[in-house]
């Protein structure tokens, strides 16, 4: 259960070696049956804590119930518990076959297999990313190696750390080379610190975010609707010519585009371009070439373009097997949750005379989903809305993911909010700016556009998968050759 406090809003960053190291110690010698009981226990603890948040957006927006809302949100607690489970079952197994040594047994083997299901978490059934190791270490010396190998090599160097403290706790001084690999390890993440990745290019860019704090409600509030539109016609317009863009948060009105396009976001479009801003605004955007619509973000101003949410959130934005689920528990008809995805790989927008790479809400907790974007890219905009979670640890936890996006592609981040938390975030991850929560607020300030390439934004994450196979390959050759050796 201490693993959680490693990650924001606490950032008790050496956690994320401590705590894997004690499940790492306790797995030695293991049966498989009892490995898995204790993984998944550490599971339960990890995200049971880490990610209880769910529960809010269950219970309070939906007519599901308190009842069912723990009910949900245990099963996805437990769904999540099974991966470090496996990770203890199949750690087990492998060293109930012998022959390994202790040296590659905690600096190689549970280190390979932990990233492994990290992985295998934030890919299988569209990816779940949240309290991954690496997030925890956006301002720990480790956050250099972000822009070399990405969240999953910071991840990597944590879990072999933790496999050098738990072969400590287990041998003691004989175990002074993995300590000395870990501290090199963490010495060489404070040198890439040192390196300038990108460059700037251009001026800085002044922007204006925009955080509504009106309650989730209202969204779909026919009474509230014109307020919500006064508001932000007010805000916006109180800050054009005085910034470069103003941004507002993901689906901040809640009505088609296109019903508003000649009365409202045209005319917010020409008061824009006589005043030299560009706005990015949030809406819901219909198809054309096929029933459905997107969430989406549109640039109004000099130019006008749009991006399109790829990455749904399932049973938030889509229902999986709809047919079946759609109807079963009012959880499953929140409010726009039939949205249609995006094309892959859309390109950057203009935004200020820069070109900027998007994310909606929870897209940006997939930075390898964002690497289309390099080298043109020069600053990220990510348009959220948390109020699904309330007063929360999700909003703090996304906002270092956030920040990890810019620390591995070595660009500015630009983050509207709904109720928090908006932020100006430089290109090394470091908050330039931050709104305060559950405010109406506009975050002024200036972000400083970047250009080239980071190592990650060129080779994304098929060093660190590769490394994981070597260490895996490694470990089953030896321990082949061991038990060849002994028999």
């Amino acid at each position: 259960m201490f693993l959680p406090l490693a990650f924001a809003p606490f950032g008790w960053f050496p956690l994320a070696v401590l705590s894997p190291a004690l499940l790492f110690f306790s797995l030695y010698a293991l049966s498989p049956r009892t490995a898995l009981r204790r993984g998944f226990l550490f599971g339960l603890g990890l995200f049971g804590v880490g990610v209880s948040w769910v529960y809010v957006a269950i219970a309070d927006f939906s007519d599901s119930g308190a009842v069912t809302a723990v009910i949900l949100t245990a099963l996805f607690v437990a769904a999540l518990a099974a991966y470090p489970a496996l990770f203890a079952y199949v750690a087990a197994r492998w060293w109930r076959r012998g022959a390994l040594p202790l040296a590659l047994w905690y600096l190689a083997a549970l280190p390979a297999l932990w990233m492994g299901f990290e992985w295998l978490r934030g890919w299988l059934f569209t990816g779940f990313t949240w309290l991954q190791l690496g997030y925890s270490q956006t301002q720990s010396p480790l956050a250099g190696l972000a822009p070399l190998f990405g969240v999953y090599g910071v991840g990597l160097v944590l879990a072999v750390s933790a496999g050098a403290l738990a072969w400590l706790l287990h041998s003691g001084r004989r175990a002074w080379p993995g300590v000395a690999l870990a501290m090199c390890l963490w010495l060489a993440g404070w040198g890439a610190q040192q390196i300038e990745w990108t460059r700037p290019v251009g001026e800085p860019l002044r922007m204006a975010l925009i955080q509504d704090n009106l309650p989730q409600a209202t969204k779909w509030d026919p009474a509230q609707f014109n307020a919500r539109l006064e508001l932000y016609a007010r805000l916006t317009l109180e800050n054009l010519g005085a910034v470069d863009a103003v941004i507002w948060p993901e689906n901040a009105v809640t009505v088609f585009y296109h019903e508003l396009k000649d009365d409202y976001f045209d005319w917010l479009a020409a008061q824009a371009r006589g005043q030299g801003t560009d706005i990015v605004v949030g809406v819901p955007v219909k198809r054309r070439d096929a029933p459905g619509y997107y969430t989406s973000l549109m640039v109004l101003g000099a130019q006008e373009a749009a991006y399109h949410k790829h990455h749904l959130v399932p049973f938030g934005e889509f229902v999986p097997l709809e047919g079946l689920l759609r109807g079963l528990i009012s959880f499953f008809d929140l409010p726009m949750s039939g949205f249609s995805s995006g094309p892959a790989a859309q390109p950057p927008l203009p935004v200020a005379g820069q070109r900027a790479a998007m994310s909606i809400c929870y897209e940006d907790a997939f930075g390898e989903e964002l690497l289309h974007n390099f080298p043109a890219a020069t600053l990220l905009i990510n348009g959220s809305n948390n109020a699904w979670y309330g007063d929360s640890l999700a909003p703090h936890q996304h906002l270092e993911i956030a920040r990890m996006r810019a620390v591995e592609s070595g660009r500015p981040l630009v983050r509207a909010t709904t109720t928090g938390i908006s932020a100006l975030v430089d290109h090394r991850g470091r908050l330039l700016a931050i709104a305060p929560q559950f405010v109406e607020y506009v975050l002024r300030g200036s972000v400083q556009p970047m250009q080239g390439m980071t190592p990650y934004a060129r080779w994304g994450n098929w060093p660190v998968l590769l490394l994981l196979l070597l260490l895996a390959g490694v470990n089953i050759v030896v321990q082949r050759r061991g038990q060849v050796i002994s028999s």
